[in-house]
């Protein structure tokens, strides 16, 4: 049976069971005793107790599917058999659980398994450098990394980027909100560039024309002596925009930024956090382009579900002192045990492949969806990042004739998949894009069964209207 024929209404739903959600004890006392800064559990009010592959069960004894997955580090979902087993080998051999930087078996092993899936052309002159266990001192080394080759300290970033919520890694930031009370960060060291966000084109054209008018700005921003800005250090940039609203970098866009910044001298680093290890159905991002960054930063996925980040670069940028950037928190060995065993089971069951499969199948449920609610603006991504921009039909339009961001209504949405039983994240300017970040092991079942309760949970929403 093909996808088209497979969707949403061929089959009757099962029952449909709707979940009450009232402030259980322990979330009580985590919303007395937790900082204010929380934010998952405003939004998802669950205290969960266990979970396996693609479901959670929380303390009350209600199962949920969740398409969140840690932010996409759950690669393979819950308590993966090959995960689990790695972590007991490591206590079982009596391996030291914290070497700082020191080398082990495990630690050459996993070097090896990741210099393995990069792109030979950066494989053969990678370096490595770990971090502390997050993908924003991942960013914060990177950020050093550039400067320090360079000689020049000034780094362009794009509009509805995220690359973390240290100070450094906040700036680059394109989010207001995190850094309003916060005043400066870098000051004048990062320079705001337009991103092709082709649903709302920042140049109001979309398309090849949108595309080649971004290029042709970044490439004069560059080269005009009077542009007002410095030669930077680096470009940042997510071949995927995640936090931003999963929005995918046209393709031609990203080779001609990689042709401009390898032209003007300037290091490009590549974000890979979130979209790395076959979640938009290549290995990495920025490969569906075919190009080599200068920088490659690493986290979520990388570990097996456990904390850990690196930074991959080109051997030319390797010019910084010893101790230039370190952290306590370097040699978690259960975690390259895990990521290891995770990078070799991406490669054994074609995990990528699979991940493009069952992403073009929940897109075209998407898309039939569309058709009988106008609330759907776009549907867009690569792989199992997936993203769909709620619109209001009755807003006026813009530039490009499209409806206005509907953010009122996505947590509604939201609300309503998590009383079916989905566990789904927003993002996105006005947080009006809904999310789907499954675990990649996601079978067509359960991808038509998300389908299935999202469709369900629009309606109820747009009924509420």
């Amino acid at each position: 049976m093909s996808v088209a024929t497979s969707l949403v209404n061929v089959q009757p739903a099962p029952v449909e069971v709707l979940y009450q959600f009232n402030e259980s004890p322990l979330l009580a006392r985590q919303s007395r005793q937790e900082s204010n800064a929380r934010s998952y559990p405003r939004r998802i009010p669950l205290a969960l107790k266990r979970a396996r592959g693609l479901y959670v069960e929380d303390v009350e004894g209600r199962r949920f599917i969740d398409c969140l997955a840690g932010a996409g580090t759950l690669a393979l979902g819950h308590n993966h058999p090959v995960v689990i087993e790695a972590i007991q080998q490591v206590l079982a051999d009596e391996l030291p659980l914290h070497t700082l930087d020191l080398t082990t078996p495990v630690k050459d092993q996993f070097v090896q398994d990741l210099f393995g899936l990069l792109p030979a052309a950066l494989a053969g002159e990678a370096k490595i450098q770990f971090c502390g266990p997050t993908g924003t001192d991942a960013v914060e080394a990177a950020l050093k990394l550039v400067r320090t080759a360079t000689g020049r300290s000034t780094v362009l970033s794009f509009q509805g980027g995220y690359h973390g919520m240290s100070q450094g890694a906040l700036s680059l930031m394109g989010s207001l909100g995190p850094k309003k009370p916060l005043g400066a960060l870098l000051g004048n060291g990062v320079q705001f560039m337009p991103f092709p966000y082709d649903y709302r084109c920042p140049f109001g054209l979309g398309g090849e024309r949108g595309v080649k008018a971004n290029l042709h700005y970044l490439e004069n921003l560059l080269n005009d002596p009077e542009a007002g800005v410095q030669l930077p250090a680096a470009v940042i940039v997510e071949a995927v925009q995640g936090e931003g609203g999963v929005i995918p970098a046209d393709l031609d866009w990203l080779r001609g930024l990689r042709r401009i910044t390898e032209q003007a001298g300037v290091a490009l680093i590549v974000d890979e956090i979130q979209s790395g290890f076959a979640r938009t159905g290549k290995m990495f991002a920025f490969e569906h382009a075919g190009i080599i960054p200068d920088v490659v930063v690493m986290s979520k996925a990388i570990g097996g579900s456990l904390p850990l980040a690196v930074v991959v670069y080109r051997d030319w940028l390797d010019t910084w002192l010893p101790g230039a950037h370190a952290g306590t928190f370097r040699g978690n060995q259960m975690a390259m045990a895990a990521g290891s065993a995770v990078m070799r089971y991406l490669i054994e069951h074609k995990v990528a492949d699979h991940a493009q499969v069952m992403g073009e199948r929940l897109a075209a449920h998407l898309r039939l969806l569309q058709q009988d609610f106008a609330q759907l603006g776009d549907i867009r991504g690569r792989g199992l990042m997936l993203g769909v921009e709620l619109v209001n039909p009755a807003g006026e339009a813009d530039a490009q004739g499209h409806p206005p961001a509907f953010g009122q209504l996505a947590p509604r949405v939201q609300r309503e998949c998590l009383k079916r039983g989905l566990i789904l994240e927003l993002g996105g300017r006005h947080g009006c894009v809904v999310r789907f970040l499954p675990p990649l092991i996601i079978t067509a079942d359960e991808i038509d069964r998300v389908a299935e309760i999202f469709g369900r949970a629009l309606g109820a929403a747009v009924a509420e209207l």
